[in-house]
């Protein structure tokens, strides 16, 4: 029944039925443990032999409930809420990475997914290229290495906010017989499904418009289901595993073999679990997403096109306008709307942006992106600062660029606040 639900339901009911006298809200269980009739019960969650919960770091009934509505929303066939959308772009890339392997990423990634790329998984002996995701198909192939792994890309870039090829994309991936990793935190699953599209993983920070409110940090691995692990290139996934008494991930699990390695083994020792009650509020937050995207979308559009008019700003920045080089992909992969999420540059430079942000009222400089209310942020400085020059126009920011969250607020309102702090400058 759930399978044929619109989007819009699926939003609102998906993931929890409770039964006769049940609680009809979606429970907290605040609870680390479980309780068992007999030994035997225990063995066999231990061995995955049955299905249950063991320990609240590896599973727990309020975040599983969340897991499934957004394996549902993402027409995926089983999902992992994480602690943050950091703590998911790691293990969705080291459930199938390990030293001496590489993967393949789009320069234009969030700063932090660049750093953690670019950084932190180098200390693991994980190699990552960044590669121009303008590149044609055959150069991008040229960087593909036998050891590459993944490709790992954002639907849209931040803050660059580049439209994903996932034609060109997901061709690169499988023509190499690797999966293509999405991260879907701005579109969310609302205004792109990206396994409808060629990926086979994707990723969220639900801290962004999955929660929707500002209030909790936390991620998500979705899985398709559809990749082939047993074409060779994955041992860790047709070998078996002494962590779990010699399980064999593909044999056990068949199409759920990532996502239940990702658990299992990821999750179970790097302990980035999301908490009972962060998972009560994202799920609060996704009964009106489709309302909010609906929003959001219509609002960037409308401040994007109201900035690109106003004589005091020198570029503007928004896949839903005309004048945005991956226009077309926008049009092809977001036809409902491009999300919330516009950048611009004042006429003159860095000094006259700090100005304008200085002089807003409604709308908030705040180190955050994608909730209810209005927000911006001068990424060279804050996110991207630790990149260097050359790695920030390569992800996309440029240095007098301002990312702008636009809020639910009255249109009205918005504009009004944006001109009267221009007129300051």
């Amino acid at each position: 029944m759930e399978k044929k639900w619109k989007i819009e339901t699926a939003a609102v009911q998906g993931g929890y039925a409770p039964g006769n006298s049940e609680p009809r809200v979606l429970p907290i269980y605040q609870s680390t443990t479980y309780k068992y009739d007999t030994c035997e019960e225990v063995a066999k969650l231990f061995d995955l032999e049955a299905a249950g919960h063991m320990y609240t770091r590896i599973s727990n009934p309020t975040v599983e409930a969340l897991e499934k509505k957004m394996a549902m929303l993402e027409g995926g066939i089983g999902a992992m809420a994480t602690s943050s959308g950091q703590a998911a772009t790691m293990i969705a890339v080291m459930t199938i990475c390990t030293a001496g392997d590489h993967l393949l990423a789009a320069s234009t990634l969030y700063g932090g997914s660049f750093s953690l790329l670019k950084t932190t998984l180098k200390k693991f002996g994980i190699d990552v290229t960044f590669v121009d995701p303008e590149l044609s198909l055959e150069e991008l192939k040229t960087y593909i290495k036998p050891n590459t792994k993944g490709v790992f890309a954002e639907t849209i870039g931040n803050p660059g906010l580049n439209i994903l090829d996932f034609e060109k994309f997901s061709t690169l991936a499988h023509d190499n017989v690797v999966p293509l990793i999405v991260d879907n935190t701005f579109p969310t699953p609302y205004l792109c499904r990206p396994i409808e599209h060629g990926a086979d993983i994707v990723t969220h920070s639900c801290t962004k418009y999955t929660d929707g409110h500002a209030t909790s940090v936390g991620g998500m691995i979705i899985d398709s289901g559809k990749f082939n692990w047993a074409n060779g290139k994955f041992p860790e996934m047709t070998t078996p595993d002494e962590s779990y008494h010699g399980v064999v991930y593909v044999r056990d699990f068949k199409e759920a073999a990532y996502i239940t390695k990702a658990r299992v083994q990821l999750l179970r020792d790097v302990g980035a679990a999301m908490s009972p009650f962060n998972a009560f509020l994202m799920n609060l937050g996704l009964e009106t997403l489709p309302l909010r995207m609906e929003r959001h979308s219509q609002n960037a559009l409308a401040v994007a096109k109201w900035l690109e008019g106003n004589d005091k700003i020198s570029w503007v920045v928004y896949p839903g306008l005309e004048s945005h080089p991956t226009h077309d992909l926008a049009k092809k992969y977001l036809p409902d709307g491009c999300s919330g999420v516009l950048t611009f540059g004042v006429k003159g430079g860095t000094e006259a942006g700090e100005k304008l942000i200085d002089n807003l009222n409604l709308i908030a400089l705040v180190v955050h992106v994608a909730d209810a209310r209005s927000c911006v942020l001068h990424p060279a400085s804050t996110t991207h600062r630790q990149l260097s020059e050359e790695e920030q126009i390569a992800s996309g920011v440029k240095p007098d660029l301002i990312r702008f969250s636009v809020g639910l607020e009255n249109i009205d309102d918005i504009i009004d606040d944006l001109a009267n702090a221009l007129e300051q400058i």
